[in-house]
């Protein structure tokens, strides 16, 4: 009997899990079940799809046209504007498109020389460096589009400062410094990326915006159920939750769930990142210590050096000359660079403060933090820094806010809260999902009021448009605000390169950062607010790359903050 037994034992296995996937598939139907069974089973079957298109590189979206909604009326001028910025941010494509891994761009190969090389150069001069690229076969690349970084340093000073890369798009760059300091100048060209990565990037963005998901939970007494969210959604038969915000209009869908209504919606939260997105080929091109972020070397010295003006710091009729010679043809100006681990601006004074000053300045004063991570470094480095601001329990997660403190004494107020979806983080409430743009409405301004905001990071992996749209709300807000409060001081922290590796960079890639950073300088260009740049703060400092930037390079950052908020005035 128990032999026959065993050799029934397939055929029962296959019965139960042949039931209990019908139970899945139909479980919306079943109406007499218990509902807090069917919540845990929908749980359940949300884990399975989600593990299983994880695994998948065919799932989600191709396109932008197959979202199932209707993008926004446009006027013709925010067309126009599109148009330019799209424009503005285009990188040459690689011709050869399913060329093998040897003809890609090698940072072993290739090489930079100074060009204008000479004994010595003195403070304020330009320096151009010339780079060639070659592929893993040391044969010269033909066409341009692979994406560097440069930067001049004297690390006994501590001091440092970006170049300009210009891509010729026939394998030769040109890099721009200005030398703002006296002393050994030592020259570094990394390549972030070569030029088949860089296509892959874009296709990524275009083809998967998916590739970062989300959910919520939708909640009502004793039952929930998870579903899947986003910007945009893939076709499916399944019915959408709309949740489009009715003041900006910024889209955001969830799946409906199966047994509760969309107005059971309690959280938002990061699902997970889509995995496989590449095929074998592709992912040759991202890899650590071969092609990411890898320096190249120098043919040739990499050094200058720099001299002062003159031995008592006044311009010579020769050094006088030079400069008028290097003012005509200049190609590139920083925002500044450090000297002393201390950052010097180039475009208006930068004041150390210590807690004193900084309380000083402060004093009287309503701070408002809008956005990522990144800024929330700003309240975090403030609340620890003045032992006399207090922060307020709000019951608020942790790293996800709101956050609240006050110093009761010198009546300084300082808010934090992040930007509204896409937004990575752990879990938000519903109810603290703020867009930035409602919340500088919702501000009446002032001459003691100050406005800091960031927003970047989170749309790495979406196509341009999106985040146009959303600057596009942002800037209607600000102009509306400074409108009725013309004394508000509006301050934005631009992006920052981070660490990167091969999966990272699918995601968050310095490419990703740096194109949405040149769309947010360009939409805010000529508008009465002040950047903090943190692009360069980073990318001129010694220490390693990193989406939240070690301490010293915070400090600097609020340094330029609060210069902006209390300036010198001069007599």
């Amino acid at each position: 009997m128990w032999n026959k037994l065993a050799r029934c034992a397939p055929l029962f296995l296959f019965l139960v899990l042949s039931g209990f996937i019908f139970l899945l598939r139909n479980i919306g139907s079943i109406e007499n079940l218990n509902l807090k069974t069917v919540s845990a089973l929908n749980q359940l079957q949300y884990h399975i799809n989600t593990a299983l298109q994880s695994r998948s590189p065919h799932r989600g979206i191709r396109n932008l046209s197959q979202c199932s909604y209707p993008s926004q009326e446009r006027s013709q001028d925010e067309i126009t504007e599109e148009k330019l910025l799209l424009g503005l941010i285009a990188w040459p494509d690689s011709p050869r498109r399913s060329a093998p891994f040897k003809w890609s761009t090698s940072p072993f190969t290739s090489s930079f020389f100074i060009l204008n090389s000479r004994i010595q150069f003195r403070v304020g001069e330009q320096l151009e460096v010339m780079v060639r690229m070659y592929d893993f076969q040391g044969k010269a690349k033909q066409h341009g589009g692979d994406f560097l970084l440069a930067r001049i340093h004297s690390p006994e000073l501590k001091a440092g400062a970006v170049g300009k890369v210009v891509d010729h798009q026939n394998g030769f760059y040109s890099v721009y410094f200005v030398l703002l300091w006296a002393g050994v100048l030592r020259v570094s060209v990394t390549l972030v990326h070569p030029s088949e990565a860089v296509q892959v990037l874009k296709r990524l963005r275009e083809e998967r915006p998916d590739r970062v998901y989300f959910k919520s939970t939708f909640c009502s007494l004793d039952s929930f159920e998870t579903t899947e969210c986003n910007l945009c959604l893939p076709s499916s038969p399944r019915p959408l939750c709309n949740f489009t915000d009715p003041h900006t209009g910024e889209p955001w869908f969830c799946y409906k769930p199966k047994l509760l209504s969309c107005n059971t919606r309690v959280d938002h939260s990061k699902g997970g990142y889509l995995k496989h997105l590449l095929t074998g080929r592709e992912s040759l091109f991202f890899q650590s210590k071969v092609n990411i972020k890898v320096p190249i070397l120098a043919w040739g010295s990499d050094e200058v050096i720099v001299e002062p003006l003159d031995n008592k710091g006044k311009d010579t009729d020769q050094s006088k000359l030079e400069r008028q010679t290097h003012h005509n043809t200049v190609k590139f100006s920083p925002a500044g660079f450090y000297y002393q681990d201390a950052w010097v601006s180039n475009t208006g004074l930068i004041q150390q403060f210590n807690n004193t000053s900084i309380t000083e300045c402060l004093q009287g004063k309503a701070v408002h933090l809008f956005g990522d991570s990144t800024v929330r470094q700003w309240f975090e480095y403030l609340t620890d820094f003045l032992p006399d601001l207090t922060q307020i329990n709000l019951n608020s997660p942790q790293n996800v806010g709101p956050f609240l403190a006050v110093d009761s004494e010198h009546n300084i107020l300082l808010k934090y809260r992040c930007h509204g979806p896409p937004i990575r983080f752990s879990k938000v409430l519903t109810s603290e999902l703020h867009y930035i743009a409602n919340e500088l409405d919702n501000i009446t301004g002032g001459k003691d009021v100050v406005v800091a905001f960031t927003i970047w990071s989170h749309f790495s992996t979406f196509p341009v448009q999106m985040y146009i749209r959303r600057l596009r709300h942002i800037r209607q807000a600000v102009l509306r605000l400074r409108a009725r409060a013309p004394e508000t001081l509006v301050v934005i922290r631009t992006a920052n390169p981070q660490a990167l590796d091969p999966e990272y960079s699918l995601y968050n890639s310095d490419w990703f950062s740096l194109q949405l950073d040149t769309v947010l300088r360009r939409m805010f260009q000529g508008l009465d607010v002040f950047l903090v740049d943190a692009w360069e703060m980073t990318m001129a400092h010694y220490l390693p790359h990193a989406l939240h930037p070690p301490p010293v390079i915070v400090k600097n950052q609020i340094d330029v903050f609060l210069s902006h908020v209390c300036p010198i005035k001069h007599k």
